[in-house]
């Protein structure tokens, strides 16, 4: 972890103990221990640490199984197991980037789709590689895929390979 992520998180941390917040604390314990031991295991197989990019994929992921345990919960009633696992949500999500909104995201594809001069369904996966290394934890990639998708397909330009289109229309 950078320090500037690191130092973030630490200050946070006093603040929460500070505070008496022990939820908070709790929860930024966890993260920092999260994050420590991948920059272990990144030790062990010889890198230097985990990057920032590294980082915002721990916590994409620990907000990802508090979002699964909250739905577990309040499909069995657990109403209050429930907040507390998304409140445990919020307090990661401040240190991820800000988020694009719906129309952000589609107007960066739209954007992204006519630079690489994405000509039909085959270049999806150029186009997201190319919005994954721009906008990495910034915006939602499934949503995005979709975007993409829909752009292509109404390009008409979704040729299959080897004649295969004609086949199909017969």
């Amino acid at each position: 972890m950078r320090d500037e992520m690191r130092e973030r998180i630490s200050t946070a941390l006093k603040l929460a103990q500070d505070e008496g917040d022990k939820r908070r604390c709790a929860t930024l314990r966890l993260v920092q221990t999260a994050v420590k031991d991948r920059e272990t295991a990144a030790r062990e197989h010889g890198k230097d640490g985990v990057d920032e990019n590294e980082v915002i994929e721990i916590l994409q992921k620990m907000i990802s199984q508090r979002e699964t345990s909250a739905n577990e919960f309040e499909a069995g009633g657990q109403l209050d197991l429930a907040e507390q696992e998304r409140n445990e949500q919020e307090i990661i999500r401040e240190f991820l980037p800000v988020q694009l909104s719906d129309e952000e995201t589609k107007a960066l594809c739209e954007a992204t789709v006519k630079e690489i001069d994405a000509q039909g369904l085959r270049d999806i996966g150029r186009c997201m590689s190319e919005l994954k290394s721009r906008y990495k934890g910034q915006m939602d990639f499934v949503q995005a895929s979709c975007f993409v998708k829909d752009m292509l397909r109404a390009d008409g330009n979704d040729h299959t390979p080897n004649g295969a289109d004609d086949i199909a229309q017969n």
